[in-house]
């Protein structure tokens, strides 16, 4: 990919944030209860030694009666950023962070998506662009 920002500079000034619609939870299963078809409605799946742990829209959670404790939106971090990149990571975490906003960062691909509390989503945003454009000074 030859638009790929390089580096932490490049990745956190290109960053874009975008408040996904929407709410979501994260969601486990013990070792040994399956999730069986709310895999392919999950936008996350990880396999870690305790169980399956899901990320799942909150509708569907809902439909399935489980427990949303914690409702999540996610922020796109809309910057190609190698998978070697270094930094980006950190400093997103260290600007919520700063102001008491919690976060969950899972990478992908193409993306990073940030996770923050729903009621906090809005400030979350405001922290990020503020983040971006402070680097593109």
């Amino acid at each position: 990919m030859s638009n790929i920002a390089e580096t932490k500079s490049d990745m956190i000034s290109n960053m874009t944030p975008e408040l996904q619609p929407g709410g979501f939870v994260f969601a486990t299963f013990p070792d040994g209860k399956e999730p069986g078809n709310l895999i392919q409605q999950a936008i996350s799946v990880f396999r870690e030694k305790e169980g399956v742990s899901l990320i799942l829209p909150v509708d569907v959670a809902i439909g399935v009666d489980i427990s949303i404790e914690d409702d999540m939106r996610c922020i796109t971090l809309n910057v190609y950023s190698s998978l070697q990149g270094v930094g980006l990571t950190a400093a997103v975490s260290t600007a919520l962070g700063k102001v008491g906003i919690p976060c969950n960062m899972v990478a992908a691909y193409h993306h990073d998506h940030v996770f923050v509390p729903a009621e906090m989503s809005e400030q979350a945003m405001k922290v990020l662009v503020s983040l971006q454009n402070e680097e593109q000074r």
